[in-house]
Order: structure tokens, then C-alpha cells, then sequence
């Protein structure tokens, strides 16, 4: 990319991140600006605003890139407002979690971006769409889903990690596990108590390899499903992901799909999108194939188990 091809728009959120993160944004830009490049910063006020932001850039032919700095809601935002778009796409990791980020080989490293950029290295990212809303990474059934119902509902500003403790804590002791139907294009696979997950991509909280064979440019889900009556069985799933053994448990279902349909037949579900508050149930998710072109640091592999947690600790 040159100078010359058009300016990047630098889509912001402001309220995203450490310090550290927030240093990584900076000094990416300042980079753009030393290369000759014309950076128009634009910050975000809401997850609504990420997205028209977004829109704008990808009808202005004068833009030759979108960069989105956030967590993974507002990159799902900007993403939203891209899709159906040619227009290229960067993320810089700013948020809590940030799965799809660190699903395409990103860090927190500022040589990480300028090979990204320089690299010239194009995928194709699909999107998961679930009651017309946009998803990038994973949709959460059940017991994440209560997770993240309950951070929603005390959650301020920004988060960390640590944040997670007592929902997490909290919600294990108090979940019923619900009776959930999928049906995966058109055939029913699972009708019990458990919990479900939808993937775009491989890794989840920690480096978690839920769906561990998502491929994010396949057009195609991975569908992940635990049978799960009690607290003594969701610890033993919890164990089998860890040890990466989940898939071959005779209480897991784990499947692909491009048309997808979640129903709870005995009590409410909560949902979750890629760490925000999901839509109501029932749950109709389709696959958008090939939505998206980003750049990748070329090379790159996501961040592992081990890897992410060596972040957190610092």
C-alpha cells in the first residue's frame, strides 16, 4: 500500500483498553503518519457509531483502509459496517479478550502491525449473522451466556480478566442447565440439557480451543455441544478443553453448519456474541462466507492457552 492509493481511516474506541494498549494505538498511527500516509482518527461513542463509521469509510472511494482499534464488540461493529464491502480491514487489539484479533496472529507488539501492513498478506474472513445481528467470533449458549448476562448488568467501563471471577463464580453455582434444541442445516442433533457454541473461529476466552477446527474463511460454523445436567459435569468438559480432548467425549457433539437454529424448550437461554449480550432466543445463525478481506501478519498462528496466559500475568 502507498501513499498515494487513499487515506486510512483510523476507527478508534477510546474507552478500550490499559494503558499499554492505548500506547500501541499511538505509536501504530504515528508509524502510518513517518510513512507519509494520511490517518483520519475517528473515536467512537457507542458500538452504533463504530459501525456507521465504518459504513461511511467503505463507501468512500478515497479510503484505501479501515483500521479498527478496540475490543471485540467494537470490532464486530466496524466489521458490521463493512460487510458487503471490498474495502480492507486491519484490527488493533485493544480490548479485553480480543479473540478475532488474536485469531489472526495479532499481539500487542507494534512490530506485529508493521508486518501486518507491510506484508501485503489478504484473507478472507467470513461473519456469522444470528437474528440479523453480526457475530465475528463465538456465539455462547447457556451457561457462558449467563456469564456474561451477569457482567452486562454491573459492567461500567472498561474491564480486565479479573472482572470475570465473580460472574463466572457466581453463575456456577447458580446455573440450571436448560434444555436446548439445535438443528444444523435442517437436521436436528441435539435436544438435552448442555451448552452450545457456535464458532467462526477456533479459540475462546483464554485460548480455550472450543472449536478448535473453525477455520474463519471456510463458509462454514463449527457447532461445539456439551451435554451438561450438573456442575460435575460442566467441570469435567472444562477439563477435556483444557486438555484439548472435548471432541471425543461420548457427552460432546461436535459438528459444522451453514444454517443453524438454537431453541431452549423448558426455560430462558441467555446468549452471548463474542462477549456481549446476545439476542433473544430462538436463535436462527447463518454464515456470511468470505464478508470480510483483512490484513494478517503474515505467518502469524492464534495465540494458544499458554500464550495468552503469560499476557495476563504480564
Amino acid at each position: 500500500m502507498k501513499p498515494q492509493d487513499g487515506y486510512i481511516q483510523y476507527i478508534v474506541n477510546p474507552k478500550s483498553g490499559a494503558s499499554s494498549s492505548n500506547d500501541l494505538v499511538r505509536e501504530f498511527k504515528d508509524y502510518l503518519i513517518a510513512k507519509g500516509f494520511e490517518v483520519r482518527v475517528e473515536l467512537t461513542e457507542s458500538l452504533e457509531h463504530a459501525c456507521k463509521l465504518a459504513t461511511q469509510g467503505a463507501n468512500d472511494d478515497q479510503c484505501a483502509l479501515v483500521v479498527g482499534a478496540g475490543g471485540d464488540g467494537t470490532l464486530r461493529e466496524i466489521l458490521h459496517g463493512l460487510e458487503g464491502t471490498h474495502k480492507l480491514f486491519m484490527p488493533i487489539p485493544s480490548g479485553t479478550e480480543n479473540l478475532l484479533a488474536n485469531e489472526l496472529g495479532f499481539d500487542l507488539h507494534l512490530k506485529t502491525l508493521i508486518n501486518a501492513f507491510e506484508g501485503d498478506c489478504i484473507k478472507s474472513l467470513d461473519l456469522g449473522m444470528i437474528n440479523g445481528q453480526c457475530f465475528t467470533s463465538i456465539a455462547g449458549f447457556g451457561f457462558d451466556g449467563s456469564v456474561i448476562d451477569r457482567i452486562s448488568k454491573i459492567r461500567t467501563g472498561h474491564i480486565s480478566h479479573l472482572s470475570y471471577f465473580w460472574p463466572i463464580w457466581r453463575t456456577f453455582w447458580e446455573h440450571d442447565f436448560p434444555v436446548i434444541k439445535v438443528v444444523a442445516d435442517g437436521e436436528e442433533i441435539f435436544n438435552d440439557r448442555g451448552l452450545v457454541f457456535v464458532g467462526n473461529i477456533s479459540r475462546y476466552a483464554i485460548g480455550l480451543s472450543i472449536c478448535k477446527n473453525a477455520d474463519f474463511g471456510d463458509g462454514l460454523l463449527d457447532i461445539c455441544i456439551f451435554r451438561c445436567h450438573d456442575q460435575a459435569n460442566l467441570i469435567a468438559h472444562a477439563i477435556r478443553v483444557v486438555l484439548k480432548r472435548h471432541t471425543q467425549s461420548k457427552n460432546a457433539v461436535y459438528t459444522q453448519g451453514k444454517s443453524i437454529q438454537v431453541t431452549p424448550t423448558d426455560k430462558t437461554v441467555f446468549c452471548q456474541i463474542d462477549g456481549d449480550p446476545g439476542p433473544e432466543l430462538p436463535a436462527d445463525i447463518k454464515v456470511i462466507p468470505q464478508a470480510i478481506r483483512v490484513l494478517t501478519p503474515p505467518g502469524a498462528k492464534p495465540a494458544g492457552l499458554r500464550t495468552r496466559l503469560k499476557r495476563m500475568i504480564g
